[in-house]
């Protein structure tokens, strides 16, 4: 029972997050993942963090300062080198008066002094990106949990509930992800390139010409490899995802499987999926492992092009021994963000793809807002009204056509039918799941759309045929319908409700915490409980969808007696397939493709000889043949 809400048990369906290293050597994205509206996509984020605009400029200039210390760091760093070697060459070569030890420790003072303030902007970029991240995150997260609740109940009928999950967790957490690691990268890669070559470009030009030779063929080594890799990546990524469904399906049937005897089926899918995965797995990491050893080779190559230059250029006084030191650090550090940046794209177009995702969904229609003045009752007497009602979930296709009745205050209505005629419709319109296409719905002769839909729902206490219960302890979900009912009021309802019995056989009693799945209760015990929260509501309208399908005919006879005190001076509505339990009825709509064929008590019905006559008739027989 819900009081207030209609909620379902969706299992657990996730999707598995796919995650590339963000920093150190190169990196590797999936292709599959891709937007389809890139430039679009990217406004709306830009204009969706346009608060943290300042934070966000902020955070790049600091990283633009912690790299621009860096890299002057080696050319300072070479004079040292250069006043080392000179002064040791001119004392060995008696042309002058050695190392000047006070001017080298100057050069590192400095060198210290501007490591220090590096790491210190470093840090302050570190910390001010993760907390703006944070607050994105937690906008993201929070937007998309007030968009689920304005969101029609059509949308979630229509759409897998994993899909919704995974905008609020694989997709918020990809964006987080990027945005905390990949904007300040994209910063500091850029300013490390151009200031690396800058200041390569001081040292000698013949040299840097020199290491730049290599990076085509890095570049092109680097990214066949990636190619390569990325099919056998992907295809790890969906044989992983692949494999956990299959377990995960498994766990939770569980008991099936192995009613069935489909233990060694599984096992042969699972090695199936297990053996195709090693596959792809070994030669995605295989093929990443390359890319290291092959750059390695390449930089080593340009870093004996740069030395043998550097000697050359050296022994023609055109630079100095610290200079050549400087550039090979120059090259050392050049490679690695050139590397990032051609991974940038791949990036972005992850970060799209999960934003889009995630814009997509909050840009869905919601239910239309409730009326500015919303009507609030005095009192609620419980009278139903249902005036030429006509709704339909597909536009063309109407599945109720011209519902009239009136049900008085305390009466007990009873709606039967097949599967599909229209009987749970008839509750959700009730309760403004769905707004009517035509005519009206009134509640003591006000159109519930005059309602707030939260005062609406409040008037009524639900009990459904598939019960819902989360994780928590049994005392807690009686009392989920109304927060602040007191302790003796919950053992008060579930008395009521024949709780209180089995409740007391467990080890725990009221504190036993149900399950995930509550699977450490019986079905009819579960149903016991959602019983008893109905009953705490205390409600106006009672809507009742089959509560009793699930308890034994011994606990049945129980919770009838039960339910008729609890319906006294209450409006109930029943939702009937076992047409046994409504004898007392005060009236019984017969409905049939979305009509009402027939109504009447059901001696009346009965009588008539008509489609509930057949119902009734044929429900007993097999019942006797059984």
């Amino acid at each position: 029972m819900m009081h207030g809400g209609m909620s379902q048990q969706s299992g657990n369906n996730r999707s598995n997050q796919r995650r590339g290293p963000m920093g150190g050597g190169p990196m590797q994205f999936m292709k599959g993942d891709k937007a389809r509206d890139f430039k679009a996509t990217m406004r709306n984020l830009v204009k969706y963090l346009g608060e943290y605009r300042l934070a966000i400029v902020i955070v790049m200039l600091l990283a633009a300062a912690s790299t621009v210390f860096g890299i002057v760091g080696p050319k300072i760093l070479g004079k040292a080198t250069t006043a080392l070697f000179e002064g040791i060459m001119g004392k060995i070569a008696g042309t002058g008066p050695g190392v000047d030890f006070t001017y080298i420790g100057n050069i590192l003072l400095s060198l210290v002094g501007l490591y220090v303030l590096s790491a210190a902007f470093g840090y302050i970029q570190g910390w001010a990106m993760s907390g703006v991240t944070a607050k994105i995150t937690y906008r993201f997260r929070k937007d998309i949990a007030a968009k689920v609740n304005r969101m029609p109940l059509g949308y979630f009928d229509g759409t897998n509930h994993g899909e919704v999950l995974s905008r609020v967790t694989n997709d918020v957490d990809t964006i987080s992800q990027t945005m905390n690691q990949s904007l300040s990268q994209i910063i500091t890669s850029v300013v490390s390139v151009i200031g690396t070559l800058v200041m390569m470009l001081t040292i000698s030009w013949q040299m840097t010409l020199a290491a730049l030779v290599v990076i085509p063929l890095s570049m092109i080594l680097t990214m066949g490899v990636i190619g390569k890799s990325q099919k056998y990546f992907k295809d790890q990524q969906d044989y992983l995802g692949h494999l956990n469904g299959h377990i995960e399906e498994m766990y939770g049937g569980h008991i099936v499987m192995k009613a069935f005897n489909g233990e060694a089926k599984s096992v042969q899918k699972f090695d199936q999926y297990n053996g195709i995965l090693f596959k792809t797995a070994w030669k995605s990491q295989f093929l990443s492992g390359l890319i290291m050893p092959m750059m390695n080779f390449i930089g080593n190559v340009g870093y004996v092009a740069v030395t043998v230059l550097g000697g050359y250029l050296a022994i023609r006084k055109l630079v100095t021994v610290g200079d050549i030191q400087a550039f090979i650090q120059y090259v050392r550090g050049f490679m690695q963000p050139i590397s990032q940046i051609a991974n940038i794209s791949n990036v972005l177009q992850q970060t799209a793809a999960a934003a889009e995702r995630v814009f997509e969904f909050l840009s869905e229609a919601e239910e239309s807002p409730d009326v500015a003045n919303p009507y609030i009752p005095a009192q609620v007497p419980g009278s139903v009204e249902f005036r030429s009602v006509e709704f339909g979930y597909n536009p063309e296709k109407t599945i109720i056509r011209n519902f009239s009745e009136k049900v008085a205050p305390g009466q007990k209505i009873a709606i039967v039918g097949p599967t599909g005629a229209g009987k749970t419709t008839m509750v959700k319109l009730l309760m403004r799941f769905y707004d009517v296409n035509q005519g009206a719905i009134l509640v003591d002769g006000h159109d519930i759309r005059e309602y707030s839909r939260g005062d609406l729902r409040c008037m009524f206490g639900m009990v459904l045929q598939d019960t819902w219960l989360f994780n928590g302890n049994i005392m807690d979900n009686i009392r989920y319908g109304r927060p602040d009912a007191s302790d003796d009021e919950v053992y008060a309802a579930a008395r009521a409700a024949h709780v209180d019995h089995f409740v007391h056989t467990l080890p725990e009693g009221y504190h036993t915490i149900l399950n995930e799945e509550a699977s450490n209760i019986s079905q009819g015990q579960k149903q016991l409980i959602t019983i008893a929260r109905a009953i705490l509501t205390d409600p106006n309208i009672l809507i009742l969808d089959e509560a009793t399908s699930s308890v034994d005919t011994r606990t049945e006879v129980l919770i009838q007696k039960a339910m008729i005190n609890l319906m006294k001076g209450r409006t109930s509505f029943i939702i009937a397939h076992r047409l046994s339990t409504i004898r007392d009825a005060d009236l019984i709509l017969v409905m049939r493709d979305g009509d009402i064929v027939e109504q009447g008590s059901q001696q009346e019905l009965i009588a008539k000889k008509g489609f509930y006559a057949e119902l009734y008739n044929s429900q007993f027989e097999r019942a006797a043949e059984a």
